[in-house]
């Protein structure tokens, strides 16, 4: 699968790493050593994917997420950080980062990682690509196709990991899922981060498409297993909602 990939990256040499990497697998590479050269990149071009560096001159990696997704660009963000504590990474990911890695990273890994965040994000999801199908629970709609959501009618933005977790749950409403099968439709966050990360992304997706975040009618948690989408016409006991 060949893509076209923009490396933002100041470093010279892990820029020149990761380029090597990228072109090994067949890909076409741009290398930017700053943000705002990253962000007209992006804007100029039509980009498979943005490897991204948090710390840049000119704009750091989590102002460009936060640009281009305000923009909405569809874009795939893998960002690489030598932050590694828990708040940093929430934050990207909250801000509409696809993935993430900590250096010092494996480059193989690395490779995976662009493999499967390529796969899905250029792939619709199985259960939408039948043309024209759009899956319903109760009044929300989520349309894997033109990656659209709306909530009685009216659209909602979602980033690419909320989209991707609301789709896999729209897909079998009112089935348990956990936070390790949530975190796999998200592929691969850090482990050690893995429930927090799903937390997060449920969090804002309550925010987007509950009439009461802090009571949930949709998207309900099912206390020591995970979550549930959830038509809230049907009804749900709200011992199993918070």
């Amino acid at each position: 699968m060949c893509a076209n990939v923009i490396v933002a990256e100041d470093d010279a040499k892990q820029a020149e790493l990761v380029r090597r990497y990228l072109e090994r697998e067949g890909h076409a590479v741009t290398v930017v050593a700053d943000g705002l050269s990253a962000l007209e990149q992006a804007r100029q071009g039509a980009p498979d994917l943005l490897v991204l560096d948090v710390m840049m001159p000119r704009a750091d990696g989590l102002d460009v997420v936060r640009i281009l997704r305000a923009e909405e660009r569809e874009v795939a963000v893998l960002m690489l950080t030598a932050r590694a504590t828990e708040d940093d990474l929430l934050l990207g990911l909250d801000l509409g980062a696809d993935d993430y890695m900590t250096k010092p990273y494996s480059p193989r890994e690395l490779m995976a990682r662009v493999r499967t965040l390529l796969r899905r994000t250029r792939s619709p999801r199985d259960a939408g690509r039948e043309e024209g199908r759009v899956l319903r629970v109760g009044t929300l709609a989520v349309d894997p196709v033109r990656h659209e959501v709306a909530v009685d009618g009216v659209g909602v933005e979602c980033t690419p990991g909320e989209f991707r977790l609301l789709a896999a749950m729209a897909a079998e409403p009112e089935r348990v899922f956990t936070r390790e099968q949530l975190l796999a439709e998200l592929h691969g966050f850090d482990r050690y981060i893995s429930s927090r990360t799903v937390d997060v992304h449920i969090m804002n997706l309550r925010k987007k498409i509950e009439r009461a975040p802090r009571r949930p009618a949709r998207l309900l948690t099912v206390f020591g297993v995970g979550y549930k989408l959830m038509d809230p016409l049907k009804g749900a006991p709200r011992a199993s909602a918070r």
